[in-house]
């Protein structure tokens, strides 16, 4: 059965091959870059990309010109562009990446009694894809890389006597080896130039420095491992293939990378975007207009993405189907993949869904800054604005009224160089347990970390900080959140993960605590104080949603935006084969409130992978257990939320009607302070939300002077006890004991 309709016109060219770039690179700030063809100057009706036709085959006009002149000045401040020498640098690292990567082939050859003149040449090579490949690096961006072996090269050696090569160089730093991640890879620094190298073992007696690497045969008898990592350099040029304009590509991406970095979508790992997910979403507004410039065309990616209805994949190219038995993205077979939000399908065998990661939450942040970054480009094009404004990174923290403070710490920087990875790795899941409470709405995490503040601090640590919006009820009905079960269950999954992975240590810590906004001067940085207390005084009135810092938030998208005649297909489906084609895009702005049938059901943290790994499985947290639901008459028995790890409780009083710890938020019309039962040393979390038909919940703080709203440090021993088996009571600040110390109470944790 064909995946989507028929192709108005199929692009032609060969598989091509794939040019190693171990010791070349793209030419200059815009280089052409290896994969450059004749066809670059598409559009006259000769070529089309894409899974339909061209909306638009005009050219630019003067105005145009002028446009991308300005917007490629404005992005010059942000060191989008890469200095000769520092190529160079690029250059030579990759020289001596490849060198070493020769030389230890040889050598493991030899000490496997290879013939010497066998051995001198197997060869192996380094390849190059992502952002360097593609030609759109900027100043200090990493290097993806690729160290491709013969076949009698494993991936244990690559991790162990490699590894050992890399770590004895001077010139190699902050070494770690992720080798149980999904795509297992070695990051490095080399001469200060961060490199992610993954790896793989071809079925081939000897490895070319040019080894072909596009054709999909070469993916025969290759473990899962080595295809996903193979997949890194095809998915690279088979999107510079599909792309009718290169130059303009290049500028394009640069500046929806740089904009959505400063807009803080910018992260595969929790859930936003990656970088090669934005080169496919900028590569198939190029084919929809291919003619047009990049001012244009940044106009245009805002415009097609915030009318393109979800959760219809984008689509590059007509899926292959190469029978080599891997499995791709197709919803019609994988009932996993049905529950994809935001699939952008990878254009190279075997196709994958790089977007897993997107929750309901992240897509609808994304969505909004796509809505106020058109208006922004409108604005431009009438003389309003400059290109500048579209780079102005929005106040996250004036957006939202309660946030979770997210702490990861560890005692050495080796340790928490570790430790943070992990648990960032891990936060999307967080993500998804806090939305799929009833009384969340929307859970924002920001990418960026930020360290601690705090002078003389024994422990090294940092936080994230995740933006809640809390559904209002109506007037004179109370409203309970409790944040146990998500949080419990976020915790759990980071502790069975690094236990499997072998990444805990003594000392390492993770802890969530609800803060009010004007709680969080003390984890911030100076300017981030600042800004807030800029748009504090600009800030709308129902601070518990979303705002943005467009003056022009509230206006609505310009009627001259509906009128691009942008292919459409029927948005409701009555079969789930018709959800392969390409995007639907309505004539009306999408609002996220599609009818879909039962395909298109749910939200789900499922990734589409060639075969699930071991960490995949991990990966999944349990299903929650049921909760008993809150009121205000029961939150009184609900005395502790400290959890220690020794299965002991130091109080009588007994933890709720099932004993569990219980975290709750909770709300009334009621306008007197909390009443909070406290037993001793015991004092519940409860904080009360004042609500009346003017203003949203807010959360009212109990008086003490450090309430957390959770503060689970889980340790490897508690894996897989109950919740009784896991309380203790006997403190009232944040349980933060690993095995082997004292909690706060005084208890020995074992």
């Amino acid at each position: 059965m064909s995946w989507s309709a028929t192709l108005k016109s199929q692009a032609g060219g060969g598989s091509g091959s794939h040019a190693s770039l171990a010791v070349s690179a793209p030419n200059s700030n815009h280089g052409s870059g290896a994969g450059d063809s004749a066809g670059d100057a598409a559009g006259s009706g000769t070529r089309s990309l894409g899974m339909t036709a061209p909306i638009s085959f005009n050219k630019p006009e003067a105005s145009d010109l002028k446009r991308t002149q300005d917007l490629m000045e404005a992005m010059k401040p942000f060191n989008v562009y890469d200095t000769e020498d520092q190529l160079n640098l690029r250059m030579e690292v990759l020289a001596q990446l490849t060198r070493l990567v020769k030389d230890w082939i040889r050598d493991l050859s030899l000490e496997r009694n290879m013939p010497p003149s066998i051995a001198n040449g197997v060869g192996g090579s380094v390849f190059t894809f992502g952002s360097y490949r593609l030609g759109v690096h900027n100043r200090g961006a990493d290097i993806d890389s690729l160290c491709v072996a013969p076949r009698h090269i494993h991936r244990e050696d690559f991790f162990s006597s490699f590894n050992e090569i890399l770590k004895a160089h001077p010139d190699v730093t902050e070494l770690r080896a992720v080798a149980d991640a999904f795509v297992p890879v070695i990051k490095m620094r080399f001469s200060g130039i961060e490199v992610d190298l993954t790896f793989a073992r071809l079925a081939l007696k000897e490895v070319s420095e040019n080894q072909p690497l596009g054709d999909p045969e070469i993916l025969k008898n290759l473990t899962d491992q080595c295809v996903r990592s193979l997949n890194g350099c095809r998915v690279t040029d088979e999107i510079l293939k599909q792309v009718p304009d290169k130059e303009n590509f290049r500028t394009t991406l640069r500046a929806i990378k740089l904009w959505a970095k400063c807009h803080g979508v910018y992260s595969n790992v929790l859930g936003f975007l990656g970088g090669v997910s934005w080169s496919m979403l900028v590569a198939r507004v190029c084919q929809l207009y291919p003619n047009a410039d990049p001012s244009t065309l940044v106009q245009k990616f805002f415009l097609v993405f915030l009318k393109w209805q979800w959760p219809q994949p984008v689509l590059l190219k007509k899926p292959e189907e190469a029978g080599l038995g891997f499995q791709v993205w197709d919803p019609r077979s994988n009932v996993q993949d049905r529950f994809h939000v935001m699939p952008i399908i990878t254009p190279a065998y075997p196709q994958q869904n790089s977007t897993y990661n997107v929750c309901k939450s992240t897509l609808e942040v994304m969505r909004k800054e796509f809505e106020q970054s058109l208006i922004i480009c409108e604005d431009v094009v009438q003389g309003k604005v400059g290109w500048a404004k579209l780079f102005e990174t929005p106040n996250f923290f004036a957006k939202y009224r309660h946030f979770i403070v997210l702490e990861a710490s560890s005692d050495t920087e080796e340790d928490q160089l570790q430790w943070q990875g992990l648990v960032e790795s891990k936060v999307r899941h967080l993500i998804n347990n806090l939305e799929r409470e009833t009384n969340i709405t929307l859970a924002h995490v920001w990418p960026r970390p930020y360290p601690s503040l705090e002078e003389n601090r024994e422990k090294l640590c940092c936080y994230w900080f995740i933006g809640l919006v809390i559904k209002t009820n109506q007037p004179g009905e109370p409203q309970n959140l409790d944040l146990t079960t998500p949080i419990k269950s976020f915790t759990e999954l980071i502790m069975r993960s690094s236990t499997t992975t072998n990444v805990w240590k003594m000392g390492m810590k993770v802890t969530a605590d609800y803060k009010k906004r004007k709680q969080l001067a003390r984890y911030l940085p100076v300017e981030e104080r600042t800004k807030l207390k800029a748009d504090k005084k600009s800030a709308p009135s129902n601070a518990n949603n979303s705002t943005t810092n467009s003056p022009a938030i509230s206006r609505q998208v310009s009627e001259s935006s509906n009128l691009d005649p942008i292919p459409t297909t029927p948005a409701k489906r009555k079969s789930v084969e018709s959800r392969s084609t390409d995007g639907v895009i309505s004539s009306e702005v999408s609002n996220g409130a599609n009818t879909m049938d039962s395909s298109d059901m749910m939200v789900e943290d499922s990734q589409s992978s060639i075969s699930a790994s071991s960490q995949d499985k991990l990966d999944k947290p349990a299903r929650p257990p049921k909760r008993v639901k809150s009121t205000p008459s029961n939150l009184a028995p609900c005395l502790s939320a400290d959890v220690s790890m020794d299965g002991t409780s130091n109080s009588s009083t007994a933890v709720g009607a099932n004993s569990n710890p219980s975290i709750v938020i909770t709300s009334s019309t009621d306008t007197s302070e909390n009443v909070v039962s406290e037993n001793n040393a015991n004092s519940q979390v409860i904080e009360s939300m004042e609500t009346s038909s003017e203003e949203q919940p807010s959360i009212k703080r109990q008086r003490s002077a450090d309430t957390t709203l959770s503060a689970i440090n889980a340790s490897p021993n508690s894996v897989g006890t109950t919740a009784n088996e896991q309380m203790s009571t006997g403190s009232t600040s944040p349980v933060s004991a690993a095995p082997g110390t004292s909690a706060p109470n005084g208890v020995q944790v074992s």
